[in-house]
């Protein structure tokens, strides 16, 4: 993915050099330019700004998710760039808020942190509902989104073949849209 991205990236600023030194400044068309956008809509960014003593925990989750599935990518949000998911910390119960399939807004709570809960595996744990999984309460500790009734004692942070499985197919169902993702209703999970 990043190779296609770059050579096409190239492809275009060497087509744009050439042209300019021509006296004339246009744009050349990639030819990859389907594929390119089709690649940029599986990108979500994330700030956690908001996100205090968690940050770490959130960028570590981010990196699982990275880690695990192929059809997101989850990048920290550029300075100035609007986010499709608003990290933050309070005093509550983790949770999210889903506004749609790659959007919303995921609270690191530290009830839960208090209670001795793994910070990055709740920090996976609510990403995973932002890439549309629910909670799989009760669960074993093998499955991410069996979040806290797996227990204080696991720590597991990573999603398991069937979540894995999922949210590839929620975002290549996505991709292959024209329209976009098909918004979710507005849900808020723990």
């Amino acid at each position: 993915m990043h190779v296609r991205q770059l050579t096409s990236g190239l492809a275009a600023a060497l087509a744009v050099t050439f042209s300019l030194m021509s006296g004339q400044a246009v744009a050349a068309p990639s030819a990859h330019a389907d594929a390119d956008r089709a690649l940029a809509a599986r990108v979500v960014t994330y700030d956690a700004g908001g996100s205090a003593e968690f940050k770490s925990a959130v960028d570590r989750g981010a990196e699982i998710w990275n880690e695990s599935v192929d059809a997101v990518e989850l990048r920290p949000a550029a300075a100035g760039q609007r986010a499709n998911i608003r990290v933050l910390a309070d005093d509550g119960w983790p949770r999210a808020i889903t506004t749609s399939l790659g959007n919303g807004t995921v609270y690191i709570g530290r009830q839960a942190v208090d209670e001795g809960h793994n910070t990055i595996r709740i920090s996976s744990h609510e990403l995973g509902h932002i890439l549309g999984l629910p909670d799989r309460k009760p669960g074993p500790c093998s499955s991410l989104m069996s979040g806290s009734s797996a227990g204080t004692s696991c720590t597991n942070p990573y999603p398991n073949t069937v979540e894995k499985a999922e949210v590839e197919g929620y975002f290549d169902a996505a991709s292959a849209r024209t329209t976009g993702a098909a918004p979710l209703n507005a849900m808020i999970v723990h």
